[in-house]
């Protein structure tokens, strides 16, 4: 192993906090934390900190939070002799006086296999486009975006039932570790980076509200796929009887349904779930969330659903 390094951190989400908690742990020094101002949040829109915050905060960690990054935080990291800075879902675009600013390089912490799922929601779109594996690539960064030379990758499968929260969970454990044999034998790893191939490249956009909502005249499949996708920012959702509503868990069905049936249309509630059509097939709903309710199974409370969703009733092909 080298010397000891110093380390600056910018990250934001869950998924950043155990490569910064690894990192703390580690014989590296953790000399800066970057993360995002503080954001309204939750039902009530309170200003909330990031988690990465949180965490720093409770290590005794320097914390910055500049609405954008420049200049200013490539001079405090010149002036405070950084090694390294580590980037982990970030949330921002690292200018090039910042990645030029410290010793030895920008690395970024990315829950894909490059050049597979560059940028936003890598996660979201593996799930979604149906992937068998994905994993986490240890990447020195460049001007593009995802563009820079791998420095180590790990492979992680894809479960049937994977959904978003478990699969980001895993990849950034994944990641912690990776990150930390990375930074164990730096320079040895930026001797031996790889370049992205130009072939198989893939772009993951940054995901809104709208993008959750269900479209009915997909197949069975790729509801399914949907839903766990979207759990849990921003939840699956799709309107019915004028309220929007949650889709928290959902099957394929093997029911046969009567042809020409519009995609949408409920078909049956049972224990089983609220079966509805789609193309090629039907879905059923098994845990779902009226507005301002806590998510409940569909098993749990029939007798209410089978008088809300009466068959042959229609999900609401509104967009919003």
């Amino acid at each position: 192993m080298v010397r000891p390094l110093r380390v600056a951190f910018a990250g934001t989400p869950e998924f950043a906090v155990p490569s910064l908690k690894a990192i703390h742990g580690s014989c590296h020094e953790v000399v800066g934390v970057f993360t995002q101002p503080d954001r309204p949040a939750g039902r009530g829109k309170r200003v909330q900190p990031s988690p990465v915050k949180l965490f720093a905060i409770a290590q005794g960690l320097p914390v910055y939070q500049p609405e954008k990054v420049g200049d200013v935080e490539a001079a405090l990291i010149k002036r405070g002799g950084v090694d390294v800075l580590v980037v982990a879902a970030y949330g921002q675009i690292i200018p090039q006086s910042v990645l030029d600013a410290p010793h030895f390089a920008c690395i970024n912490v990315h829950a894909s296999l490059l050049p597979r799922w560059r940028g936003a929601s890598p996660v979201v779109q593996a799930l979604l486009q149906g992937d068998s594996e994905t994993g986490v690539c240890i990447m020195k960064m460049a001007a593009g975006l995802d563009t820079g030379p791998v420095l180590l990758s790990s492979v992680c499968a894809i479960a049937q039932d994977d959904t978003q929260d478990l699969l980001t969970q895993r990849l950034a454990c994944m990641g912690a570790e990776s990150l930390c044999q990375v930074l164990d034998d730096l320079p040895r790893f930026l001797g031996g980076a790889i370049a992205q191939s130009s072939e198989g490249v893939t772009y993951a956009h940054k995901v809104n509200k709208r993008d959750a909502q269900i479209d009915w005249s997909l197949t069975m499949y790729e509801i399914e796929r949907h839903v766990r996708a979207y759990h849990s920012m921003p939840m699956a959702y799709a309107f019915f009887d004028g309220m929007r509503i949650r889709i928290v868990s959902a099957g394929i069905s093997t029911v046969p349904f009567p042809q020409g049936v519009a995609p949408g249309t409920v078909l049956d509630v049972s224990a089983s779930g609220i079966f509805v059509a789609c193309a090629r097939g039907s879905v059923r709903l098994t845990v779902i969330q009226f507005p301002g309710e806590r998510a409940v199974a569909v098993a749990d409370h029939l007798d209410r659903f089978s008088k809300c969703f009466i068959s042959g009733a229609t999900f609401d092909l509104r967009v919003g």
